[in-house]
């Protein structure tokens, strides 16, 4: 058995404490805004005009434009794909087949022409990147999912019939695996692995304003706050040599994250009775990730902390949708939204590999008395990019392949189904 005595030099140049996270907590780099079908066949141009329940989620403020009692639940199947083309080797990977669910609840009641209430249950960040855990950059990340779930009470306030305001409370929980392999080649041993399991809490506020400008154009606005998650997890590993665990050991760890501040507006246009346009921008300040810092329980090659350089900025996305009821049983949905990527090239890797995207969608809502089914299909383009960094922080240079820090090309795309029901009491 190896001495861990003889290896701990190496393990403290290599390591220098910094075996938690495959480099990012956040799994996508983006927010989950699939808060209902029929927002995601306008490209989720819903921002001034109310479009059911999920209005919560986008403006508070519109809840007033709600009559009545209104419940709708809904679901989006999200089946992301990612390929990988080595610089060094040529070789050609692919992210694992997995299919995600982000899932929507929402409540809403109006009590009378002032005043109306609504609650959320949704998931708004998340979604994951699985890796071979023999492929090229293994040391970089092989698994990294998170899912976040919200619970968002929410009213809404008309004190003249031209302005509505809005305000809600965010409660926000967040929970994460995260996994890479540990090079041990260069002590002439198999690969290892580490896997952290983690969760926390965090709270924030969301608010909205919505101006009907004249009958035929209304202007609204959304924030979402940031939200400070504090996270207590533990970190495990799998090792060839049992001796290692004086130096690699199980232990548990704190660390937080702040999840961006978001802001959204909209202008809707309504041409005729049956037509419904918007357009609309997002703005998130992801510069809120600009470092992770770790701390150990214990020692972990030798440190009780790390610290990771982010440096990730502030997005902006633009979109355009519609609808158009083409009859008192359908109405049909459509839509297109370009978002910009929050990581720079210094610090772009493969558990993000986030890029520049085009997401274009088309949808319908069935309307069955008080019943309301929608359907919609999205397809998000995610434009090429190249990893040219040496962002390997676990791995020394010295005792690294160039295979090892991942360069080449990722190509990105995503499929996105969502469906939804709303019912009106």
């Amino acid at each position: 058995m190896l001495s861990p005595r003889d290896l701990r030099p190496l393990f403290l140049a290599i390591l220098t404490g910094a075996l938690l996270f495959p480099q990012t907590i956040l799994a996508s780099g983006f927010g989950i805004f699939t808060q209902g079908a029929s927002a995601l066949g306008q490209a989720n141009a819903t921002v001034a005009h109310a479009d059911g329940p999920s209005a919560l989620y986008f403006n508070p403020a519109l809840l007033t434009d709600l009559p009545g009692t209104a419940m709708e639940l809904g679901t989006t199947l999200i089946y992301p794909r990612r390929d990988f083309t080595s610089d060094t080797t040529g070789r050609k990977d692919s992210t694992d087949s997995t299919l995600y669910a982000p899932s929507t609840f929402y409540l809403t009641h109006t009590f009378n022409e002032k005043f109306s209430a609504g609650v959320g249950l949704f998931n708004p960040f998340g979604l994951g990147t699985e890796w071979d855990d023999n492929w090229e950059g293994r040391y970089l990340a092989t698994r990294s999912e998170i899912v976040t779930y919200a619970f968002n009470p929410a009213v809404g306030y008309r004190p003249t019939s031209w302005l509505s305001i809005g305000a809600g409370l965010n409660l926000l929980y967040l929970d994460a695996t995260l996994e890479k392999q540990v090079k041990l080649s260069f002590i002439g041993l198999d690969d290892g692995q580490q896997k952290f399991t983690g969760d926390g809490t965090g709270v924030g506020f969301n608010l909205g304003i919505l101006l009907k400008l004249n009958p035929k154009i209304q202007f609204g606005a959304g924030y979402r706050s940031p939200i400070k998650v504090d996270i207590d997890g533990r970190v495990n590993f799998t090792l060839p040599d049992p001796g290692l665990a004086v130096i690699l050991p199980d232990t548990t760890a704190q660390t937080d994250i702040t999840l961006p501040q978001q802001l959204v507006a909209g202008l809707a246009f309504f041409p005729t009775d049956n037509l419904t346009l918007e357009t609309g921008i997002r703005w998130e300040d992801w510069s809120s990730y600009d470092e992770l810092h770790i701390t150990f329980a214990q020692p972990v090659g030798g440190s009780t902390f790390a610290i990771y350089p982010k440096n990730w900025q502030a997005t902006w996305a633009w979109n355009l949708g519609g609808k158009y009821r083409l009859n008192e049983r359908i109405s049909l949905l459509a839509g297109y939204l370009y978002g910009e990527d929050a990581i720079g090239d210094a610090t772009f890797e493969p558990s993000v590999p986030d890029a520049d995207s085009h997401l274009f969608c088309l949808g319908t809502t069935l309307h069955f008395d008080r019943l309301a089914i929608s359907l919609s299909y999205g397809y998000q383009h995610l434009e090429g990019r190249r990893k040219n960094n040496s962002f390997l922080p676990d791995v020394d240079p010295a005792v690294s392949d160039p295979a090892d820090y991942a360069r080449g090309s990722y190509e990105s795309e995503l499929h996105l189904l969502g469906l939804s029901a709303g019912y009106h009491f």
